[in-house]
């Protein structure tokens, strides 16, 4: 066998997986199709941490609240930033009042706590700079915000280190079975391995899916390309740092379609303002709805406006194969990232007990050190220029990251390999110019670290070039 363990799917989950199995004496690969892992987490690095009041689904519930507990535990031990804001989910109709007393009821009856009902005084007293008409609020003590990029690189990293492979760009075509084990095609290869963990299920696999697709074919398990009656779109306005629409809670509203709205605050200071539902809309309309929460939207404040998928399918740990060697995480849920830890240790006892393996003795559950040059203070900085002076050249202005942390994230483990990925680690080209000034700079750090022509530099995919030809060649000045 080449592996003991394949893991499909390089996203939150498939990293979370690998890096609680990567304790383990186990030969493990993660195979990923896009050119960098976590590409399902949005590009605005800011997510919810839920606590399982908002859902419906009991299971979805009881994940969100595992894995909200073992928030503070896990980003601690990566210093990745995390915050317990609160959330309060406002209602301003008779209509939203019963919505939210609905959802209180539901949340007392399964034993969540501090949860409470708060009259207007309470809210405003908390929340002064809103400006909009509110009945009552239901108030979620446990929430908070999460950049998710970087929870799911600390596991992709610290898997790496303990030996993990990652085969990024290859794309799994089928999975077979064999007499003991199974073989995973790709585009590139043909893996053996005794564990198969699928964290993207298709109906397409000669494994896996086959039974449930012919007992019904009319509802296939979906995919990330399929359109279902759970999927609908997030719209994200990013809005500068601003003392008039800054809130220091996360706030929402659901209608009775299910339809979200609501804002959080980012861990930089800035708030994201966004809007869930099922058709699209224009950017007038996000901001006319945002505008109930946020009053007034001034587009001179708008940094991003970005789409991305918003899913309501259930997250489902389908052992049922366990016995065979086949682990699968299906369905796509808004709250996956509060949910990869729980996900990711309940996958873990799965393999355990089944591959009957043991705990490494020299394990490193400690992730590289790295230095943000905007979060040091000036003696810190000092010394780290003294380390290395690239630390000491500011290529994006508007949110201070230096050469040094860019070649930084391109030579780490997982490493970036395209302008996006140096976005989503540095956070450069996402201030208020978005990369006016400084993308060439990327590019340029981009190909010089990779040994690329800058023409070969793509944005976050094949075919997504940055400079599609150079004007003129030159042999000297």
């Amino acid at each position: 066998m080449d592996y003991d363990v394949l893991i499909l799917g390089g996203g939150i989950i498939g990293c979370a997986v690998a890096y609680e199995i990567s304790k383990y004496n186990l030969n493990i690969a993660v195979i990923e199709k896009d050119y960098d892992i976590a590409d399902d987490v949005a590009l605005i690095n800011t997510a919810m941490i839920y606590n399982g009041v908002e859902s419906e689904d009991t299971l979805t519930a009881k994940l969100e609240r595992m894995g909200n507990k073992m928030m503070d535990t896990i980003s601690a031990k990566f210093n990745i930033p995390f915050k317990r804001c609160g959330s309060l989910i406002l209602a301003q109709t008779d209509e939203e009042v019963d919505i939210i007393q609905g959802i209180y009821n539901r949340a007392i009856d399964r034993g969540t706590k501090d949860v409470l009902i708060l009259d207007p005084e309470y809210i405003y007293e908390m929340e002064p700079n809103l400006n909009v008409d509110i009945k009552k609020a239901l108030y979620s003590k446990n929430t908070g915000v999460i950049c998710p990029f970087d929870l799911a690189l600390s596991y992709g990293e610290v898997a790496f280190d303990n030996g993990v492979k990652f085969k990024l760009e290859e794309e799994v075509i089928d999975i077979q079975e064999l007499t003991k084990g199974f073989k995973v095609i790709t585009n590139k290869n043909k893996l053996t391995c005794k564990m198969v963990i699928n964290t993207t299920p298709s109906e397409n696999y000669s494994i896996g899916n086959e039974k449930e697709v012919n007992e019904n074919k009319k509802k296939p398990i979906m995919n990330g390309n399929d359109i279902d009656n759970n999927k609908g779109v997030s719209k994200y306005i990013l809005l500068d740092n601003n003392e008039k629409t800054k809130y220091s809670h996360a706030l929402f509203m659901i209608n009775s379609k299910g339809e979200r709205t609501y804002t959080l605050p980012t861990m930089e200071g800035d708030t994201v303002a966004a809007i869930s539902i099922r058709e699209n809309v224009s950017y007038d309309e996000v901001v006319k709805r945002v505008s109930k929460i946020t009053s007034v939207v001034d587009d001179m404040n708008v940094k991003m406006f970005l789409d991305w998928p918003f899913f309501e399918n259930p997250m489902v740990i389908d052992d049922s194969s366990i016995d065979e060697g086949l682990i699968q995480i299906k369905g796509k849920h808004y709250g996956q990232v509060t949910m990869t830890p729980a996900i990711a240790s309940i996958v873990c006892e799965s393999v355990v007990s089944n591959m009957k393996c043991k705990l490494k003795k020299d394990f490193n559950d400690k992730r590289r050190e790295n230095y943000k040059f905007r979060d040091l203070c000036d003696e810190e900085r000092k010394r780290v220029i003294e380390l290395d002076e690239k630390y000491g050249r500011i290529i994006c202005g508007c949110q201070k990251v230096t050469e040094g942390e860019i070649v930084d994230a391109i030579r780490r483990p997982l490493g970036a390999r395209t302008v996006e990925g140096v976005k989503r680690r540095t956070g450069a080209a996402f201030g208020n110019c978005q990369g006016a000034h400084c993308l060439n700079k990327v590019v340029s750090i981009l190909a010089r670290e990779t040994s690329k022509k800058m023409t070969e530099i793509t944005k976050d995919s094949k075919d997504s070039n940055i400079l599609l030809c150079r004007i003129k060649e030159f042999n000297s000045m």
